[in-house]
């Protein structure tokens, strides 16, 4: 029984359900219909789903069941009590140890993920829950991945968000773990400088500088950059 949504974003809505067989309240993301139009998406939503339910560390969230109803899929999720970090980061920068304490974590989703050959493909803020202290939560494993294997997106092929993306993925070099892990440096920068390492790289210049550039010294933006951090 759905009650109430939480929030919507690229890859589909978030809802508060009732699960009348399990007689628990959980979190159901509900993909959007073109997406299950595609038997391509759904095939490959459906593999990644499974491989994604499999993964056991405490920084990802537990999917409990997937599947479709009324031409739409879902994902069936524990609910957590929480915000995203795109609306914690709207407050301005971390302190270094919060932020570092964040980046942990998620590492250790990641790694758990990319053991198993699962790259998530999209981390970024809006991807990350952050509950009571401060622990937190990678989400939308398996979505991210089937919907880069579609010709669905808005750049034809690539599916992720263009600030936190590796320069490689954007050539379309590579697309494995360490297109990850690079998201995860943006993340840490952005945490704590309340910048983006390339500048705004929606536009030109800042793709430009992402592909032949270094980023800009986080120290130069925030002069209380504690000096053990890159």
């Amino acid at each position: 029984h759905v009650s109430e949504l939480l929030g919507h974003g690229d890859m589909g809505a978030l809802w508060l359900a009732f699960d009348t067989t399990t007689q628990r309240v959980v979190a159901v993301k509900v993909l959007p219909a073109q997406l299950a139009a595609d038997p391509t998406f759904e095939q490959r939503f459906r593999r990644e789903a499974f491989t994604a339910a499999g993964l056991n560390n405490p920084h990802i969230v537990p999917i409990h069941n997937f599947g479709e109803i009324e031409g739409r899929l879902y994902v069936d999720m524990r609910l957590i009590e929480g915000q995203d970090l795109e609306h914690v980061l709207k407050a301005g920068p971390m302190e270094p140890v919060r932020a570092v304490k964040i980046i942990e974590q998620i590492a250790s989703a990641l790694n758990a993920a990319h053991k198993i050959g699962l790259v998530h493909r999209d981390v970024k803020p809006s991807n990350i829950l952050v509950a009571e202290d401060d622990f937190s939560y990678l989400i939308d494993f398996g979505i991210a991945r089937a919907a880069g294997e579609t010709k669905l997106t808005a750049t034809g092929n690539v599916v992720g968000t263009w600030p936190y993306m590796a320069p490689e993925r954007l050539l379309g070099v590579r697309d494995d773990p360490r297109s990850d892990l690079f998201s995860l440096g943006v993340l840490l920068y952005f945490f704590t400088t309340g910048e983006r390492p390339f500048g705004e790289s929606e536009t030109l210049h800042g793709l430009r500088r992402r592909l032949w550039r270094a980023p800009y010294r986080p120290r130069k933006l925030r002069r209380a950059y504690p000096p053990r951090l890159p």
